[in-house]
């Protein structure tokens, strides 16, 4: 049973899949995506599904610090809906209020470059939204 979590911004979609037990996730990569042409790279997250055997989805669900939902969580209910139409499994969304900071900040303490932090930002941010949903399973 592995599960695929997706950061799903305005740009690209971060990727990260969990180990076969649910244990651990790793970032798998960065989906360029554009909003409005209506290309949400489902064609590659298919090969992805297929290829990781993934049996369900965390999608990153970014509400506002009041806990109300913005114009970015309307987009990540929106993209668990395509999810859900498309693939039949199960999406989780799951909160991910201040992961892309946190990712940033791991990165920095890292001594990972400015440059090199904008191409990985997202797939690390996937991490976090999945490693965080797998530690509340176990």
């Amino acid at each position: 049973m592995r599960v695929m979590g997706l950061d799903v911004g305005s740009k690209t979609v971060g990727v990260a899949v969990s180990d076969a037990l649910g244990w651990t996730a790793q970032g798998v990569e960065i989906i360029k995506i554009n909003e409005a042409i209506g290309e949400f790279g489902i064609a590659r997250i298919k090969e992805l599904v297929k290829q990781h055997n993934v049996t369900s989805f965390v999608v990153g669900f970014p509400k506002n610090m009041n806990n109300t939902v913005g114009p970015r969580g309307e987009a990540s209910q929106a993209y668990k809906a395509l999810l859900e139409e498309t693939f039949g499994l199960p999406v989780v969304l799951w909160d991910e209020r201040l992961s892309t900071m946190a990712a940033e900040r791991v990165l920095i303490e890292a001594d990972v470059s400015r440059n090199k932090r904008k191409k990985v930002i997202d797939k690390m941010a996937a991490v976090m939204i999945l490693q965080g949903y797998l530690d509340s399973k176990n």
